[in-house]
């Protein structure tokens, strides 16, 4: 018997769009897709049946609707339903084409043809239930920032992607001659999605290893090395939890791209960077969200790693 899913749809006002897309993932939703009716936002969103219960989804509308009053704007239209998993499937997809981001990249989903001719780099992809397709804000912020770091020197860089989802950005750091990348995810539906993706983009294990965990496994798998850059595309709350753990698996000389951001986070974002005695190097605003491009200051020694 197949797994059920919970779709999740909202019909809302324009102004509301980025809220609800930060709430749904806050939720634990997979797979959100959007189309256009009657110049508002449909936004579907998935969730497997057995993740939530009854109670969960009518909180997750109790605060989209709250979210609605502190905007000021009409209450959203919410419904959700359960659909098997074949039906998941083909039900988000059809809305997701080949999408251009930044100057190199055309993140390209696995089940269509691909291009005889095409001058970028494809990054074919297949999420499954995993976070990050490159239609979000956030992931095409970190994939252009990616571009930037990476654009000299890439062959000597080793990176960690914390948080990886489907793997894209891990996989976007190999596209562009990164060394090596570790990518961790705490979700091992997450984990088998990258490393699917990364056959699916004849992607060599030997640059690119996926491990479920956190920093700790991160390091472990690593062998406590030290990282060039570390990408971080998650959630503004675990940044903050994780980011004064970034000496221990960084060296003087390290970057970091921190996202998955809100507007009006930056301020508490920016507090742990400089309390942590980095510096910010660019802010990066798209929509509501935001992608800051740090590094350790100039001022910081190498510190004692852990062995």
């Amino acid at each position: 018997m197949s797994n059920r899913w919970w779709e999740i749809v909202i019909f809302c006002d324009p102004v509301l769009e980025e809220s609800v897309f930060w709430r749904l993932e806050k939720f634990g939703c997979s797979g959100t897709a959007t189309q256009i009716k009657e110049n508002c936002p449909l936004i579907k969103a998935y969730i497997p049946e057995i993740a939530v219960r009854l109670l969960d989804l009518a909180a997750l509308s109790l605060w989209l609707n709250q979210d609605a009053i502190l905007m000021e704007a009409s209450s959203p239209q919410i419904q959700w339903h359960l659909i098997d998993e074949e039906d998941w499937a083909s039900s988000w997809k059809q809305y997701w084409q080949p999408t251009k981001i930044g100057d190199r990249f055309l993140v390209y989903p696995a089940w269509l043809e691909m291009p005889t001719e095409e001058e970028r780099l494809i990054l074919r992809l297949d999420p499954g239930t995993a976070f990050g397709t490159g239609s979000h804000p956030t992931t095409q912020l970190c994939l252009e920032s990616l571009e930037m770091r990476l654009y000299e020197n890439a062959e000597a860089q080793t990176i960690a992607d914390i948080g990886c989802g489907s793997g894209i950005l891990s996989i976007g750091s190999v596209l562009l001659g990164a060394k090596k990348v570790y990518g961790v995810d705490t979700d091992p539906l997450a984990v088998k999605a990258s490393r699917s993706n990364c056959q699916l983009n004849q992607i060599d294990r030997q640059r690119l290893v996926i491990t479920q965990g956190s920093i700790e496994e991160l390091m472990e798998e690593s062998g406590h090395q030290a990282f060039d850059g570390v990408i971080c595309n998650i959630l503004a709350e675990t940044v903050i939890d994780l980011f004064p753990l970034f000496d221990l698996c960084t060296h003087e000389d390290s970057w970091a791209i921190l996202s998955g951001i809100l507007l009006d986070q930056a301020q508490a974002i920016a507090d742990i960077v400089e309390g942590q005695g980095w510096t910010v190097a660019a802010l990066w605003k798209r929509k509501d969200w935001c992608c800051f491009n740090v590094r350790r200051s100039e001022h910081v020694g190498k510190r004692v790693r852990p062995t």
